[in-house]
């Protein structure tokens, strides 16, 4: 039996005095039973009949079925709008949904009816308006209804399932196969709770339709984690785990904060924030890292990022929003080695190692590159230090030089002298992640999310020269090479870093720059690039504010062993290590 055909026999049972109710929960026990008997605050002072307020056996509209006892409407509403809703048409309410507003908009009384001359008094309040179950007349913050759903498979929504399958659902268009209201909500059963057609526990009413990549497997379709602490981030909901509430941990069907995708929060980060500030995903308290100095700073931009966005065009405002780096629909907890994605940040588009722009990012510098290489929405500042070979694209720094970390070419042999072992190992890559992020990932946030430390640093990396040797200057660089073998050792390495062509013979005399020259005047920074460098081997790019040419040379020579011509510190070098 279809809605319509059940609605009937429902109504027609009712008006002739019989209460089987078709679909099982009585009506009179609802909020919909508005007559003195009904449970609600809000209902009529002297109506005892339950059907009146909706529908007449006598006089009723002849323009709708469903005998309908309350008048036309002439409100204009404004619909839903959005740039990922592919529906061709989205107007004026039609059919079931115009019925619904007409107590559900709050602008017309409950107890006006066409079989009565006057209005039926009520107790509490003549209407909706100002209640949570009033819609009001702007719709722009409800799902969207009154639009015909193939039309959205048809213009390109791959998400949703096709309208065949909910032939034998419990969600059903209607004749004219258009989604209204009456798709969820049954007005006549309340066995779900808010008149829904079915149980909402997992999403299982939202992916009747919608069949977002990835959700089965993600961690917001299976999490068991509940909030225990803080404020509750689901406050009208009947569920208790990430898993229950489903869809439901950051939209809301109606009366959304951000209504385009109607999310829960006006700012897109607190729909995330809401769980991930330690409270339900207690491992994970990014809030704390978003109030340090150095931050990705999602919290600067309002109604900028958009999902439907094309961050190459030159139109676009650069940004960051957590949406930018994650896919809430498809994140999970697999891992991944260097240079590849983990479930993390599986599902976002990106800029590939050709500058090309990919629907899904494979590799995770593929999204750092979305904004931190030459993309055309990107106007790149010129860098802190100013370098022999300068290079604004990062890129072109791990892509497109002579040397470069190894987070888009491999490592090669021989390897680095002052690499730890664990680092020696010929074929792999690096994240971007290794030395941008927390400076505390022992506190559960892991990612470039904040750092105490510049440029969201894992850990200290100083520029500067001059200010005698301590170790933790360079925390940064001795996470992975060998600070006895670096720093103390006269043979200690060709100058930190091969990945993709950075090999070179030969030894430096790293331990004379860092201990003895200069009252230790040299930086890591001075002559490395950490990145790449587009000219020399070795990283070797050298701070020109710092070293300067030596009879208008200034070069470095990556034989065996290494040397250089130039002046540094006023200390002339001639091809000398």
């Amino acid at each position: 039996m279809n809605k319509t055909a059940s609605t009937l026999l429902l109504v027609t049972t009712i008006l002739l005095g019989h209460e089987t109710i078709v679909h099982g929960a009585s009506i009179f026990d609802s909020k919909h039973n508005l007559s003195t008997s009904g449970p609600g605050t809000i209902k009529a002072s002297g109506e005892s009949r339950v059907c009146i307020f909706c529908h007449t056996p006598h006089n009723a509209r002849q323009d709708i079925p469903y005998l309908w006892n309350r008048s036309a409407q002439t409100t204009i509403y404004t619909p839903y709008a959005s740039s990922t809703l592919f529906a061709t048409t989205v107007g004026q309410p039609t059919g079931a949904s115009k019925l619904c507003l007409s107590c559900h908009d709050g602008t017309i009384a409950l107890g006006t009816v066409l079989s009565k001359p006057t209005p039926i008094p009520f107790i509490g309040a003549n209407t909706l308006s100002g209640r949570s179950t009033s819609l009001a007349t702007d719709l722009s913050d409800d799902h969207p209804v009154s639009f015909s759903y193939q039309s959205s498979i048809t213009s390109g929504n791959t998400e949703l399932v096709d309208a065949s399958i909910l032939t034998n659902s419990p969600v059903q268009l209607d004749s004219t196969g258009q989604l209204q209201c009456t798709a969820c909500h049954d007005p006549h059963n309340n066995a779900w709770g808010k008149f829904l057609v079915m149980s909402n526990q997992g999403s299982a009413l939202c992916i009747k339709c919608h069949t977002k990549n990835g959700w089965s497997i993600s961690t917001h379709a299976n999490s068991t984690n509940t909030w225990s602490t803080g404020t509750d981030p689901w406050p009208d909901s009947d569920y208790t785990t990430v898993a229950q509430n489903g869809c439901g941990n950051c939209h809301r069907p109606h009366t959304a904060g951000r209504h385009q995708r109607l999310l829960r929060q006006v700012e897109e980060e607190k729909n995330c924030l809401a769980c991930h500030s330690g409270q339900v995903a207690t491992q994970s308290n990014i809030s704390t890292e978003l109030t340090k100095f150095y931050r990705h700073p999602v919290a600067d931009y309002l109604g900028v990022h958009d999902a439907h966005e094309d961050f190459k065009t030159s139109t676009i405002v650069k940004h960051v929003e957590c949406e930018d780096c994650h896919n809430p629909h498809q994140v999970n907890n697999s891992t991944a080695a260097a240079p590849a994605v983990s479930g993390k940040n599986i599902g976002v588009q990106g800029i590939d190692a050709a500058g090309a722009k990919i629907t899904n990012a494979q590799k995770l510098y593929e999204i750092c590159f979305k904004c931190h290489a030459a993309a055309a929405n990107n106007v790149i500042a010129a860098p802190e230090i100013p370098r022999k070979f300068p290079q604004r694209d990062t890129r072109l720094e791990f892509n497109g030089g002579t040397s470069s970390h190894p987070v888009i070419r491999t490592t090669s042999i021989p390897y680095t002298p002052s690499l730890k072992a664990s680092y020696q190992i010929a074929g792999s890559n690096i994240y971007c992640t290794d030395c941008h992020g927390s400076d505390n990932p022992a506190a559960g946030a892991k990612g470039p999310h904040g750092s105490t430390y510049k440029h969201l640093l894992v850990a200290n990396y100083d520029t500067q020269d001059g200010t005698g040797y301590d170790g933790t200057r360079h925390a940064l660089c001795f996470k992975c090479h060998d600070e006895n073998n670096a720093a103390f050792s006269a043979s200690g390495g060709r100058g930190g870093g091969g990945g993709g062509g950075g090999g070179g013979g030969g030894t430096f005399n790293h331990a004379g720059h860092l201990l003895v020259r200069f009252n230790d005047g040299i930086a890591c920074a001075t002559c490395h690039d950490p990145h790449g460098s587009s000219g020399s081997p070795n990283l070797i790019n050298f701070n020109t504010a710092v070293v300067t040419p030596r009879s208008g040379v200034l070069s470095y020579n990556g034989a065996s062993p290494p040397k250089c011509t130039l002046v540094c510190h006023s200390h002339s070098h001639s091809n000398s290590g």
